[in-house]
């Protein structure tokens, strides 16, 4: 077995792989030679085309070796070589082939010499040579169906004859060792003549008659003469070939390299896969990844930008799958194979060596144990460069505090080598000691402890716990033995995997949160983008109002400066321009038009957003929209949406609602930290609401309040000025801010 078939096999990929080779038109591996830069971009153009389907041609190697030695080919060599003639003829055809681009280059190299192109036009297409191309072959075959039809014709005649009939076992024709015969009954031979060429079990005869005997002779020697006359061809053809021997050979290698192309293609097209190519990096994102083996699988996202990822936690939780899918996107990657998975969205780096240590090395013939072959394999990979290893349970097979430390050793020499690794682990002592390592990236498998089962997802971030306890009494191991073995893990280590449960929740948290404000991200970043829109909107609109009016001037002045002859002429064009402009004062423009009054609380639609007002100030409204944003906008710019509220009678006292913004703040008992920072949000949000003159009450006491508040509203860069209040509202113990 290969190394490439052996890495396949341990990610669980041979039967993806195995069905993905039943696409090649001829046997071949996985892998390409050549560069895969190229390989990528002739993919690339290749992806949208549709090409004649490729045939299925055998290995040409030993033929080419043989012409290289002026030898003969077979006539079936031959038909192989123009099989592939022909294909090549075709594709080059194809009227849908872009006119520029990588694979258009490719092509065009490809110049099929005239004298070939017309051999490979000799064959039908079963390989037979076609007729009318050499005539003495012809005459042969001309002559082989007449004697074929004599011998049909008189064997007809033979079984017609009465006097055979009582020595016919049956009425067929029979072939034995490929001479046509009858099965007769013992006597015959006083009735037909000819050779006995077998008995049959039941002791009847196979006769040739006589006269077929003769008929044959002549068959075999025309057979004899056809082959005789094929050798002289294909000496002829072979010949031809042999002239172009370094073309055949760089066409059968062209089509080796368009047939790994195209199958690819024709496999993600009936599989639904995408292509991910890798990137000159070594960073692995992988996003809606599921593994080529999993039914129904659950799609994985992850980013793996540092250089150690250690997976931790429930055991049957699904680490060693996301083990072997990280590794087998990068594995499909670099052998440009289709995969399931988001490509536009994932990011595939770049290795020159990968390898995986998943199952048990142990072997009773060699006398290793699961230890010491684990040993042996990442020895021999301590050097490696550029170097992507997997190793699965690496605890496996010693004792947990000794292979703490000498893992923790093994896997920074590693890393100090520019290794990329991927590890699966319960040893939490080698977690932590391996978690401040500024390089390593941490995984753990969660666990639904309500329903007491793995949820096949993991957290970013985390030391997972084992919950081996758990999953002991899930599969009915009695709650007592488990209480036991409770009491001897130790108060401590039981701490320990709350504390790591506890770590785990957090993160869950922070994690929903995150996607909370990602969330909230996209809607302010819609939201900039539909204001955007209808800023532009307005300016368009500004625009054709300023060129309507500036048509309309032009116009009245052209009229105006009409040449006159008399004084009732500049009369009558005084009264044209006049004219132009009160029918223009008369049609409705979009800006003219007197927008109508909103009230507060009413609902109004702003562009894409429905939202209420909430105040007014000068000819600005401040909207609420519901998605939380606050504006300011001009009345022309709304529409009523919904209900119009009933107006309500104008109070003397005007109270702020609650939780909205109100004309006075009062901070009397406040310590100065906490005035200062209500008197900031106050000032914010008055101006938000659009007041130009607000009361702040700070009290006189000691007067430290009063000099803060004071020292606060001669920074403050939207306060215009600052006074004392009058005595009737506050006096010294106030003051009116201007904004």
């Amino acid at each position: 077995m290969s190394k490439l078939e052996s890495l396949a096999k341990k990610l669980d990929l041979s039967e993806f792989l195995s069905n993905f080779t039943s696409f090649f038109a001829r046997e071949k591996s996985i892998a390409f030679e050549g560069d895969y830069k190229v390989y990528a971009q002739l993919l690339k153009d290749l992806e949208p085309l549709t090409l004649p389907t490729p045939p299925k041609v055998k290995n040409l190697d030993t033929q080419l070796m043989h012409l290289q030695k002026n030898g003969v080919l077979h006539l079936e060599d031959i038909f192989e070589f123009g099989k592939i003639l022909l294909f090549f003829h075709a594709v080059k055809s194809l009227s849908s082939l872009p006119k520029t681009g990588n694979f258009r280059e490719w092509i065009d190299k490809i110049e099929i010499p005239s004298n070939l192109l017309a051999m490979a036009r000799f064959f039908e297409e079963d390989g037979e040579i076609k007729s009318g191309i050499f005539p003495e072959l012809d005459q042969i075959r001309s002559n082989l169906s007449t004697i074929q039809s004599q011998i049909k014709s008189t064997l007809s005649s033979t079984l017609s004859q009465t006097s055979l009939a009582p020595y016919l076992v049956d009425k067929q024709i029979h072939l034995i060792n490929g001479s046509e015969c009858l099965l007769l009954k013992a006597g015959f031979n006083h009735f037909i003549k000819g050779m006995i060429l077998s008995r049959s079990s039941s002791g009847f005869f196979y006769l040739c008659p006589e006269s077929i005997l003769k008929l044959k002779e002549k068959e075999s020697n025309l057979k004899d003469l056809y082959q005789t006359q094929i050798y002289s061809i294909c000496k002829e053809l072979s010949r031809e070939l042999s002239k172009s021997l370094l073309f055949l050979k760089f066409i059968n290698k062209a089509f080796d390299q368009l047939d790994h192309l195209y199958a690819r293609i024709l496999f993600a097209r009936e599989k639904n896969l995408e292509f991910a190519l890798k990137q000159n990096s070594s960073e692995i994102i992988l996003k809606d990844y599921a593994h080529p083996n999993l039914k129904n699988p659950k799609l994985l996202n992850l980013e793996f930008k540092k250089n150690l990822l250690m997976i931790t936690g429930v055991n049957a939780g699904g680490k060693t799958m996301l083990l072997k899918s990280i590794l087998s996107s990068v594995f499909l990657a670099s052998y440009l194979l289709p995969q399931k998975i988001n490509a536009t969205h994932s990011k595939i780096g770049s290795f020159k060596h990968i390898d995986a240590i998943i199952s048990d090395p142990q072997s009773s013939k060699d006398d290793i144990s699961t230890f010491a072959g684990r040993m042996l394999e990442i020895s021999s990979l301590l050097n490696t460069p550029s170097l992507l290893l997997a190793i699965d349970e690496i605890e496996l097979g010693t004792d947990a505090d000794e292979a703490s430390s000498l893992y923790k050793e093994i896997l920074e020499h590693l890393l100090s080598r520019g290794a990329k690794i991927i590890i699966t682990t319960h040893h939490k002592r080698l977690a932590s000691l391996m978690a401040s390592n500024p390089q390593v990236e941490l995984y753990a498998a969660l666990f639904d402890e309500k329903n007491q089962i793995p949820t096949f997802s993991f957290l970013k971030g985390s030391i997972g716990k084992s919950y081996a306890f758990e999953t002991a009494l899930r599969y009915h191991i009695p709650h007592s033995l488990i209480q036991k073995a409770k009491e001897h893990y130790g108060e401590d280590k039981e701490r320990l995997n709350t504390l790591i449960e506890k770590s785990t929740l957090l993160e869950l948290e922070l994690h929903e949160e995150k996607r909370k404000l990602q969330e909230q991200n996209k809607r302010l970043y819609k939201k900039r983008i539909e204001l955007e829109e209808q800023i532009s909107s307005n300016a368009q609109t500004l625009q054709k109002e300023k060129n309507r009016l500036e048509q309309i001037y032009q116009k009245a002045l052209k009229e105006l400066k009409k040449e006159a002859k008399s004084l009732s002429e500049i009369h009558q064009n005084m009264n044209k321009s006049s004219s132009i402009l009160k029918k223009a004062q008369s049609l409705e423009s979009p800006l003219a038009q007197s927008p109508r009054e909103f009230q507060v609380g009413e609902k109004i639609r702003y562009g894409k957003s429905k939202g209420v007002i909430k105040g007014k100030s000068g000819s600005l409204y401040l909207i609420e929209c519901d998605d939380g944003f606050k504006l300011k906008v001009k009345a022309h710019a709304l529409k009523p949406y919904g209900n119009t509220p009933t107006p309500t009678a104008p109070k003397t006292k005007i109270i702020a609602p609650k939780n909205s913004v109100g004309i006075s703040l009062d901070l009397h008992g406040l310590r100065a930290e906490e005035a200062l920072e209500r008197a900031d949000k106050f000032i914010s949000d008055c101006l938000l609401a659009g007041y130009d003159e607000v009361l702040i009450y700070h009290g006189i006491g000691s007067g430290i309040l009063s000099k803060v508040i004071k020292d606060f509203l001669s920074t403050h860069p939207k306060v215009v000025s600052f006074s004392d209040a009058p005595p009737q509202m506050g006096g010294f113990g106030a003051k009116v801010v201007r904004l």
